[in-house]
């Protein structure tokens, strides 16, 4: 398992290439384990500031019970570039997932998978970092196109990337824009959706990454940090 912690001292060009060696590595398969506990990891800050706070929470699967937390702050110079988000986003997560005593079986992140147009969103980076099963749920979409999906709870529609399916925009509520779901690491497309699907409670955005959302800006305010630009878009 490598350390990320050096990243911030990456240039653009340098982060790109490793993209590029990154997306060599990616797995994209059925998951045979079966699924016991799942996490939703989410990230915040001002992208002007080098302070970054994030958290993870996991639940007992599928009752989406939760089990534990993690948070942390941390920082870092690089900047804020989109594609590249992975490299600002990573350390801080890195530091709260090792704080786990228990991994869990799947890591949902708020944000791209495979979905990417080099296919490395931070759901696939994590996932390719630490060797876990991720899925990225994304509230804006970053490469891909799709036709839009039917005005009805559950209703999906591909998304392609020329002749690669790269995800699935997934209407979560009815009368919302759709969320876009990808694979980040050792999933399919099919169980990525699936998956996301039993974690949807009412809200647009799956529970996981809802409840991470709600942890990490807690922590954020609790440090004195009130700013209400808050982003983490996970590109």
């Amino acid at each position: 398992m490598e350390d990320p912690s050096g990243y911030e001292f990456f240039t653009p060009a340098e982060a790109i290439a490793y993209q590029e060696e990154l997306r060599n590595r990616i797995t994209i398969k059925e998951l045979i384990k079966p699924i016991k506990t799942i996490a939703g990891a989410d990230i915040s800050y001002n992208k002007y500031s080098e302070i970054l706070y994030a958290a993870i929470v996991m639940f007992k699967y599928p009752e989406m019970q939760v089990i534990t937390t993690s948070t942390a702050i941390s920082h870092t110079s690089f900047p804020y570039i989109s594609g590249l988000l992975a490299f600002r986003e990573v350390p801080a997560l890195f530091i709260a997932w090792n704080n786990l005593y228990i991994k869990p079986d799947v890591l949902v992140l708020d944000g791209q998978g495979i979905a990417h147009e080099r296919r490395t969103g931070i759901a696939t980076h994590f996932g390719l970092l630490t060797n876990a099963v991720t899925i990225g749920s994304a509230k804006s979409r970053l490469a891909g196109k799709y036709q839009e999906p039917a005005n009805s709870t559950f209703a999906e529609s591909p998304m392609y990337d020329k002749d690669e399916q790269i995800g699935v925009a997934l209407r979560s509520k009815k009368n919302c824009n759709p969320i876009y779901i990808s694979p980040g690491h050792n999933i399919s497309i099919p169980q990525s959706v699936d998956v996301i699907k039993n974690c949807i409670r009412g809200y647009r955005i799956p529970e996981p990454t809802r409840q991470a959302h709600l942890l990490v800006n807690k922590i954020r305010i609790e440090h004195g940090d009130n700013n209400t630009t808050q982003l983490g878009l996970f590109d």
